[in-house]
């Protein structure tokens, strides 16, 4: 395991030239990877997806290459590049879907000799349910406005006795700020530009998917969120929350469309032998991305080097603690590990 010392030596000394390289989107258009000429780029906030009808499997599945990058996003806003994050992200999801895979189901392909920590992801490119599930087993202090925190610090400040968040009614003096839940909340929001959270009658009265699909989607996730509990408390750590995608794959099968328990799309907190909360100056000890959100200070902002390299450290850390395992940074050029990861995912594919 690297020390906290080796870590921020490892950020301090390769961390800018990680950041480095073309965008999939350039490389596909100066002819680096020839085979994705003429497909459709979509770029995203921390990933960018190539697919095209031409770019089919040989059983004739569609498929998606999701390309993960070192972009941080916190209230819906591109805050810079994060060293090492692709990388870090990228083991961190496989090494969870592992453990979800059977209950959850994946759109992703198994490619022999990709690399667990490959930052290009080759999935089947499903129809995608335009709903992010979002379960809670904390009320998490969070100052993203889709929040339980946020929608009872508005209630209190109201006079409300009573509060309604995604179907739910909760007691408001029932809460406390990075309390524990009364039981795992669903609290969906919508897959949009923008998130908004609303309840299952209306994702289902808007289209989003049918009640058939959100009772599997929900049922299934909080399987998941039990064996990933079960899982953590080894790890000496709580899942506080988590949000998943899922899409309908060609056999019309529900399954995990992207990223699962990761730092960016989960809070874990540290545990103490007892099971409470480990805190530090009044506040859960975090392994998240909200450390990042608390960086934030003004509209627009991006983070400074300093700033970056710091959020660095923290996810290498919180990855080696959630894994139990050393992390192995690739220092290969950027743009090497994407096409040649590129190529190998589509001569296994393609043939």
């Amino acid at each position: 395991m690297l020390n906290e010392q080796q870590v921020r030596e490892l950020v301090a000394s390769h961390g800018a030239a990680v950041n480095e390289g073309r965008s999939i989107k350039q490389l596909i258009a100066d002819g680096a990877v020839p085979r994705l000429r003429g497909c459709t780029v979509l770029e995203g906030k921390v990933s960018d997806s190539v697919f095209g009808d031409a770019l089919k499997t040989r059983a004739g599945k569609p498929i998606r290459l999701m390309f993960r990058n070192n972009r941080i996003s916190t209230h819906d806003e591109n805050r810079g590049k994060i060293p090492f994050k692709d990388q870090v992200l990228a083991f961190n999801h496989d090494h969870m879907l592992r453990l979800v895979k059977s209950v959850l189901g994946s759109s992703q392909f198994e490619i022999p000799g990709l690399s667990p920590a490959s930052t290009v992801i080759p999935a089947e490119n499903v129809k995608l349910l335009m709903v992010e599930n979002v379960l809670r087993l904390y009320m998490a202090e969070s100052t993203t406005s889709t929040s339980l925190y946020q929608h009872w610090l508005a209630a209190k400040k109201a006079g409300q006795t009573t509060l309604d968040y995604a179907g739910h009614r909760l007691e408001v003096a029932g809460l406390q700020a990075n309390g524990r839940l009364p039981y795992v909340m669903d609290t969906p929001s919508t897959k949009d530009k923008v998130d908004r959270t609303t309840d299952a009658d209306a994702l289902i009265r808007d289209g989003a998917c049918t009640k058939d699909q959100y009772i599997q989607i929900r049922n299934a996730s909080v399987m998941a969120f039990g064996i990933v509990t079960q899982y953590l408390a080894q790890k000496r750590m709580i899942l506080v929350d988590t949000k998943t995608e899922h899409g309908v794959n060609a056999e019309g099968k529900i399954v995990a469309a992207d990223e699962l328990y990761t730092m960016d799309s989960s809070r874990f907190w540290a545990m103490n032998e007892d099971g409470s909360v480990v805190t530090r100056d009044g506040k859960p000890v975090s392994f998240s991305k909200e450390f990042a959100r608390g960086m934030v200070k003004e509209k627009g902002q991006q983070f400074s080097t300093e700033q970056a390299n710091e959020i660095a450290v923290r996810y290498i850390q919180g990855l080696q603690h959630l894994t139990g395992e050393a992390f192995k940074p690739d220092l290969r050029p950027r743009e090497k590990r994407i096409i040649e990861s590129t190529n190998l995912i589509l001569d296994s594919l393609l043939g």
